[in-house]
């Protein structure tokens, strides 16, 4: 079974006052990577309620009467809670609204979409889900980084800083990419470092990927969280470990020497 989510009902006919959902990813920062599918959406809308990260420029060429409604959730301030986001995005389509989720990268990778899809579906709201270009694999393009690369990496795991890293591969042939790690980097370069991985695999930060300022950070495992320190990184970054940094024009300038070696626990 298929679903157009038009306004004007499947068949294209006005009349129909029966509202939707579209969960839009927006891409990783640059208003130019996002979907022609998502940018029709953004197009049709009557409601974007919009993501922390999402890119924010789109907004500036909607129509003037579309509403906008932030429901940005960064670490320590939470607009709306995600209970509170999924209701919201019912009501408004159960009052015949057309609604846009605007996200940042794509809304199923660690991006709760599935759990506001689910939330549509249980209401009986009629949701479309539209992918984008997630900031994991993107946003280390931007710097130079390709996830795989023959030779160096096969494979590459995207997590988030919280879960366990021990039972990933521990091996710099393996890309693993970390969102939403800045704020537990050090104990996120001890776990690795205990589980077995080699102190001097290549890392990198990339910073505000795909903005004007975008800045990229290239060390060794053991000293990405002084390196970071030092150079004072904040969110929103994406981190990676493995081979593959090495390919990074950045890589030229990495910073090791000046900083002070992480080591695992005794």
């Amino acid at each position: 079974m298929t679903h157009d989510v038009s306004p004007h009902g499947p068949d294209g006919s006005a009349g129909s006052t029966d509202g939707w959902v579209a969960l839009v990813g927006g891409g990783p920062g640059s208003s130019g990577l996002i979907t022609a599918r998502g940018l029709e959406l953004l197009g049709r809308a009557d409601v974007v309620v919009v993501d922390a990260l999402a890119p924010r420029d789109l907004l500036e060429d909607l129509d003037p009467g579309t509403e906008i409604i932030d429901a940005s959730k960064r670490r320590g301030r939470h607009v709306m809670s995600q209970e509170e986001i999924d209701a919201l995005l019912v009501d408004l389509a159960r009052s015949g609204k057309g609604v846009v989720r605007l996200k940042g990268g794509d809304p199923y990778v660690l991006g709760r979409g599935g759990e506001e899809a689910a939330a549509c579906r249980r209401a009986g709201v009629v949701v479309e889900v539209v992918p984008g270009i997630t900031s994991a694999i993107a946003v280390p393009a931007a710097a130079g980084i390709p996830v795989t690369h023959r030779g160096l990496s096969r494979g590459f795991s995207v997590i988030t800083a919280h879960a366990d890293l021990g039972v990933l591969p521990q091996r710099r042939d393996h890309t693993l990419i970390l969102l939403m790690g800045v704020s537990r980097l050090r104990d996120s370069v001890t776990s690795l470092l205990e589980a077995g991985s080699d102190p001097t695999t290549p890392a990198a930060i990339i910073e505000r990927g795909y903005h004007p300022d975008q800045r990229v950070t290239t060390t060794e495992l053991r000293c990405l969280a002084d390196v970071a320190a030092r150079y004072g990184v904040t969110a929103p970054a994406v981190i990676v470990i493995g081979d593959v940094v090495t390919l990074s024009p950045y890589w030229a300038d990495r910073v090791v020497e000046e900083a002070r070696p992480a080591s695992p626990a005794a």
